[in-house]
């Protein structure tokens, strides 16, 4: 049996998806309104700063006006979308404000109290894990990357990359394995 949608029934999130992709801006408005109470009630969560929220959340959804033909419905649902961007969105702030935070320490002070070949050690490790990892393909150091850089789960990477949890797992491992070759400890 066939049901005709009721005129005054709300469009769909993938309605929507698509006329912001066609750059119609009440849809973003609509789907603001949809979304943004429980995406930014996350953001509270996790910043535990309104203002800081607000800011995210506005930016979480100006990321999405420029990437909305990105969003792949058979991936999941849009809200699920929304939530993994501001997420992290805010953990990368939080990171910010930690290294501004590190970064307002006296390191002159803090490097003087240790010996100079401990120091001079620790600048050769990192710049040859730095050679290391230049040495692993593309897509092994791109998982690394947002594995250990950025913090983000197995599960996460999957989701981000589109690539199936097992391969994400099997690349980190691999990648993980030849720097611990290229560098034993």
């Amino acid at each position: 049996m066939f049901v005709k949608a009721r005129a005054d029934a709300p469009e769909d999130d993938l309605s929507l998806i698509k006329r912001v992709v066609a750059r119609d801006e009440s849809a973003l408005a609509a789907l603001y309104d949809r979304h943004s109470g429980i995406v930014y009630s996350l953001l509270r969560r996790i910043v535990r700063d309104e203002p800081i929220a607000e800011d995210i959340l506005q930016d979480v959804f100006f990321h999405f006006w420029h990437i909305a033909s990105s969003f792949d419905p058979e991936r999941g649902v849009l809200r699920s979308w929304l939530l993994t961007i501001a997420r992290n969105r805010a953990i990368s702030h939080l990171r910010k404000r930690s290294e501004r935070d590190f970064s307002e320490i006296d390191c002159n002070a803090v490097s003087s109290c240790l010996p100079q070949d401990t120091v001079a050690a620790q600048n050769e490790l990192v710049s040859r894990v730095r050679e290391i990892l230049a040495q692993i393909p593309q897509e092994q150091r791109d998982l690394f990357e947002l594995a250990y850089f950025d913090g983000m789960t197995h599960a996460e990477i999957a989701e981000r990359t589109g690539q199936p949890l097992g391969t994400v797992k099997t690349r980190l491992r691999t990648a993980l394995t030849r720097l611990r070759r290229a560098y034993p400890s």
